[in-house]
């Protein structure tokens, strides 16, 4: 039986992070979504090293749960396998956009 895997996409510093997890539910704080159970390539399980999954690595290692904020959050969704992790500077063409839009400017 295997567990459900998730990919989870956030803006954080200026970045878009990807991630895999295996839960994602409502946080005991306020206006947060926990994620937990983070999934990297198991250590040793590959000849090429992945850099951008190294950094991921050690930067959420010690994570036993991420708490994000709602509006940081751009998409989860539930995946069969797990891909490829991501760190991109979400200044630099890619088209998403923060929630909550900023309102209209008056004419």
């Amino acid at each position: 039986m295997s567990k459900t895997l998730y990919k989870v996409t956030f803006l954080s510093n200026g970045k878009v992070y990807e991630l895999h997890a295996r839960q994602v539910a409502a946080s005991e704080v306020w206006g947060f979504t926990a994620i937990g159970e983070l999934v990297f390539d198991a250590e040793g399980a590959s000849l090429v090293i992945d850099p951008i999954e190294e950094r991921l690595r050690d930067e959420f290692a010690n994570t036993k749960v991420l708490h994000l904020p709602m509006h940081a959050i751009v998409r989860i969704e539930e995946v069969r396998q797990r891909g490829q992790l991501a760190i991109r500077d979400a200044a630099t063409g890619e088209k998403i956009t923060p929630f909550p839009l900023p309102p209209p400017k008056a004419r």
